[in-house]
């Protein structure tokens, strides 16, 4: 009679997970999957600040920052570099840039921030010396996908528009980390770029985002959070997107390219840091990324267990619900220029489950305070 109750226990509980699952594929996944974005009648090209930080990136900034400084863009702009108490060669390498560039107007901090930590205050001098409207953020480490980076991103702005969500895309490169640093990389965009299209915005990768001056300064900045690390796009897109002021673009050409960690210490470090802005989400995101981590977790160890009680019914469940995930992962992959991924996303989906047992801690962490 216990064995019977635990059977159907099971088998219930699988089909409400499966359930669940089944509405954030259908319901809000596939906002991304099958967007295509509205054609504007008439565009124009506004004034652009695009601004860069960066701390001992002097190789990086030789490598990447050309690619932001030779964009296709005719109307004005600038390139803000804040070079935050770099004691490497970032120096001349940016003197170097400025004689070749007049739109580069770098920054030099000499001073440690005392009342904030992380990025936010190099980010929030270089948004105070922004002399347009428009701000487009990016990382040392970035290069954009094209020369049209700006003009596309920009070209997100709609009336109304105040935030527009773009991604930070990582370089292809033979092994199995690359691999699943991009594919975590696409599956929180799937979510974030999902959410912000079903009017929850929640979050944005400074690698690759765009806001107005105006939206930044009505928030009083980073000041909410000025004590949290990171935060300086997560979660102040948390604080200040809502479902009428937030756009996403996704246009290949619109992507940024960063280079992947190396080893899996670095990348484990990497999203730690990461991971431990999430518990300062609004509880309304928490709750609905809980309960989508969740369930994902339980489907595997669920779908097992209900093998021994009622084969049938657990790979039913199972295949359903990997086709709905098959279907959404192949058009947001081919979207993101990530379908080389494709292949292999029943193992990735897998892995998630040891990938939220990681990271869990992080959530309960205290974040480390360096930025770089």
């Amino acid at each position: 009679m216990i064995l019977k109750h635990w059977s159907e226990a099971i088998i219930i509980l699988l089909f409400i997970v499966t359930l669940i699952q089944l509405a954030y594929y259908l319901v809000i996944f596939s906002r991304l999957a099958f967007y295509k974005p509205k054609q504007k009648l008439n565009s124009q090209e506004q004034p652009v600040s695009v601004i860069v930080c960066a701390k001992n990136e002097a190789k990086n900034l030789l490598k990447n920052l050309p690619g932001v400084l030779v964009q296709n863009y005719k109307t004005t702009h600038e390139v803000i570099l804040v070079d935050d108490n770099s004691t490497d060669d970032s120096k001349y390498v940016i003197e170097e840039l400025q004689r070749a560039f007049k739109i580069l107007n770098p920054i030099k901090l000499k001073q440690e921030a005392r009342l904030t930590t992380g990025k936010k205050f190099p980010l929030s001098m270089g948004i105070k010396a922004a002399r347009y409207e428009t701000l487009l953020l990016t990382d040392a480490d970035c290069v954009p996908a094209s020369d049209n980076w700006i003009k596309i991103m920009q070209d997100g702005f709609n009336d109304g528009t105040e935030i527009v969500l773009g991604y930070g895309a990582y370089h292809k490169a033979p092994g199995i980390l690359n691999k699943i640093i991009r594919f975590e990389t696409f599956h929180s965009a799937l979510q974030y770029l999902s959410y912000a299209l079903a009017g929850m915005p929640y979050m944005g990768v400074g690698r690759n985002l765009s806001y107005k001056k105006g939206v930044f300064l009505r928030n009083n900045g980073f000041s909410s959070y000025s004590q949290v690390p990171g935060g300086d796009d997560d979660l102040f897109i948390n604080a200040a997107a809502t479902k009428t002021n937030t756009n996403i673009v996704i246009d290949l050409q619109a992507h940024t390219l960063s280079e992947p960690k190396r080893t899996w210490e670095k990348w484990l470090n990497q999203k730690y840091r990461h991971y431990s802005t999430a518990k300062y989400y609004k509880k309304k995101h928490r709750l609905l990324l809980g309960l989508y981590s969740a369930t994902q977790f339980l489907i595997y160890p669920l779908t097992v267990a209900a093998l021994f009680y009622s084969w049938k019914l657990a790979l039913l469940f199972f295949c359903i619900r990997l086709s709905a995930q098959a279907i959404i992962f192949n058009k947001t992959m081919k979207k993101l220029n990530e379908a080389d991924l494709f292949p292999m996303f029943v193992l990735f989906d897998m892995w998630m489950c040891v990938y939220y047992l990681m990271f869990l801690p992080a959530l309960f962490k205290r974040p480390n305070k360096k930025w770089n």
